[in-house]
């Protein structure tokens, strides 16, 4: 009887877990095609078959529907920065591993789509600005606490962990740049150019004192 128990509940939340991920991808499609502000909860609940109260017990406000959305959005790329975002003798290669996988992340036709949607409805509807907002600081805080210990180890000159996040992100968004203003996507070499300057200057500017080059 208890192991039938366990079974059924094992079910139960499996279910719940499918419905909790297809509410997200359906929110997610009518977030990016029709927008922030038009996508209301009833639409969600109409589109997936279901009622709005089932959708509140799930979600109960957009916001935090959206909020999932963006979670799930980049919760693999935040586990492998994990993976990436190791203590290790070559930080050279680290360093260029993340420039690399960043600017092909936030080049992405979903990441552009995104920030393209961010700054369209941020203006009349503040929370999607604030909310968004938690996703580059997820990223620069996995990042920061890498580099503390780099500084730690003497890799790096003492400085603000947070500062140095924010200095090699910002140095990899001219590509995302290019493509918010319609330009093409980049390519592959491109990518890797990108790459090699923004960890050229991020470890010149961050060399611990008296060397030339971390």
């Amino acid at each position: 009887m208890e192991q039938d128990a366990k079974r059924s509940c094992g079910r139960r939340e499996a279910r719940k877990q499918d419905r909790r991920l297809t509410i997200m991808a359906t929110a997610r499609r009518m977030f990016l095609e029709n927008g922030y502000a038009t996508t209301s909860m009833s639409a969600i609940a109409a589109e997936l078959g279901g009622s709005k109260a089932t959708l509140w017990n799930y979600f109960p406000s957009k916001e935090e529907l959206f909020d999932a959305v963006l979670d799930d959005a980049t919760a693999v790329y935040r586990r492998q920065l994990t993976d990436l975002l190791q203590p290790t003798p070559d930080l050279a290669a680290t360093v260029l591993a993340f420039t690399r996988s960043f600017i092909t992340k936030i080049t992405s036709l979903e990441a552009v789509q995104l920030h393209r949607l961010v700054a369209t409805e941020a203006a009349r509807s503040p929370e999607v600005g604030r909310i968004f907002s938690r996703v580059p600081q997820r990223t620069r805080q996995l990042l920061a606490e890498f580099f503390a210990a780099a500084m730690a180890a003497g890799q790096l000159r003492q400085a603000d962990p947070a500062d140095a996040a924010n200095v090699v992100t910002y140095l990899c968004m001219g590509l995302q740049q290019r493509m918010l203003w319609g330009g093409a996507a980049p390519s592959a070499a491109e990518i890797e150019a990108g790459a090699q300057t923004a960890t050229e200057v991020f470890l010149r500017a961050y060399a611990p004192s008296g060397t030339g080059t971390a």
